[in-house]
């Protein structure tokens, strides 16, 4: 049910205004919820084909591993020589007002530490394919970080789209017919009442053109 709201010409402009108001912002709401359905759905093929790499370079890594420790001897030792990951850095885009995380990794073609004499192609391998992983792992964090941070953006879209169409629209809507039905309801009454009073008026002059008539006659 319409809210009712007192029939004056000044309350259907301002009922108008709101109505095209928010129309127009049922428009932007579902324009952007599609950007980001789209923006979202690309991230999506993104991460499934980074996780597919990831798991293809995890199996070659520790194959490698394995194939090191056999040849040369447990390895562990050689892990201080890795160098603590420092290099990764955050920054943020704006896609529809949704800020969107950029993990870049500065870092990622650091040389091994190790020394080349007395280790073999097969560690060499292993460190390639664990810094090839550390590079994937950074870009499917942003990728699947964004989806996680459109996810959200797109529910809130949707139900401030649904709120305007399915209650704000439908309300102004039924302000501006009920304004319009009594402001039209008015005239038809005043239209009524304008005729009414002018056939009496005619009817009064004619009943005062015939009294002078029958004056003029009797006089006579």
């Amino acid at each position: 049910m319409a809210e009712q709201v007192f029939p004056t010409k000044g309350n259907l402009i301002k009922a108008k205004r709101s109505l095209l108001q928010a129309k127009q912002g049922f428009e932007l709401m579902d324009r952007k919820r599609n950007v980001l359905i789209r923006e979202m759905v690309a991230l999506t093929d993104k991460s499934r084909l980074i996780r597919g790499s990831i798991e293809e370079t995890y199996r070659r890594a520790y194959s490698a591993l394995q194939k090191a420790n056999i040849t040369m001897g447990s390895i562990s030792t050689l892990a201080q020589f890795v160098p603590e990951e420092n290099g990764l850095e955050i920054s943020y885009r704006s896609v529809m007002g949704v800020e969107i995380p950029t993990v870049e990794l500065k870092s990622e073609n650091t040389p091994p530490l190790y020394n080349f004499a007395t280790t073999n192609s097969y560690l060499d391998i292993a460190y390639m394919c664990f810094n090839e992983t550390k590079r994937l792992t950074a870009v499917l964090s942003e990728v699947e970080n964004s989806i996680y941070r459109l996810a959200i953006a797109i529910k809130r879209t949707q139900k401030r789209a649904n709120a305007l169409k399915n209650i704000i629209i439908p309300k102004f809507e039924g302000q501006v017919k009920f304004i319009t039905d009594s402001l039209e309801e008015k005239e038809r009454e005043e239209f009524s009442r304008q005729k009414v009073i002018k056939s009496q008026k005619m009817k009064k002059e004619q009943r005062e053109r015939l009294m002078k008539l029958f004056k003029l006659k009797s006089d006579s």
